[in-house]
């Protein structure tokens, strides 16, 4: 006659196994709850307004300058930010990229401005003159700005601005520079 398995017996949890397991039920339930609430707290866009660029001193073939950017924030709790990061499209062609590590914060219904330098490549100078070339002039030319505001695991806040922007002293392709 056939011996009749037994199902096998679990395992006895001890004490500190015990409250090891609860320790990490807890805190698994803890970072649920934190991702939820975070994600449920409602916020209007921030608004970035490219506000001026003005000329930095450069390195051999490349062109600086600093990027000067509105930054509104329309909600009711003040935004922190530690770093931010972007990239500007000038006549549909990639431009200009930069990176600053400026810390600061945006008053709850407030505004702020924030200087960014930003780097124009030998190879992005080149292929916006070749498209100067091509018959466009440097005035009402479209620009895309993108980038984000830094602001640890839950905060940070991205932003996009299209527009148009024309350089003056150099309208209707008359080559002078201001």
């Amino acid at each position: 006659m056939p011996a009749i398995l037994s199902p096998p017996m679990p395992p006895r949890l001890t004490p500190a196994l015990s409250l090891r397991l609860l320790l990490v039920t807890l805190g698994l339930a803890l970072l649920c709850a934190l991702t939820g609430c975070a994600g449920l707290a409602a916020r209007d866009p921030v608004r970035i307004n490219l506000v001026g660029v003005e000329p930095l001193q450069g390195e051999g073939f490349e062109l600086r300058f600093a990027v000067k950017l509105r930054v509104q924030n329309p909600n009711d709790s003040v935004i922190d930010y530690d770093g931010l990061a972007l990239e500007l499209d000038v006549n549909n062609r990639s431009f200009a990229t930069g990176v600053s590590d400026a810390k600061g914060s945006v008053p709850r219904f407030g505004e702020t401005v924030i200087s960014v330098p930003v780097t124009v490549s030998a190879l992005s100078a080149l292929r916006q003159a070749l498209g100067m070339t091509e018959g466009s002039t440097l005035e009402n030319l479209p620009f895309a700005l993108r980038g984000k505001l830094a602001g640890g695991t839950f905060g940070t806040v991205r932003f996009s601005e299209e527009g148009r922007l024309s350089l003056p002293g150099m309208a209707h392709g008359n080559g002078s520079a201001r």
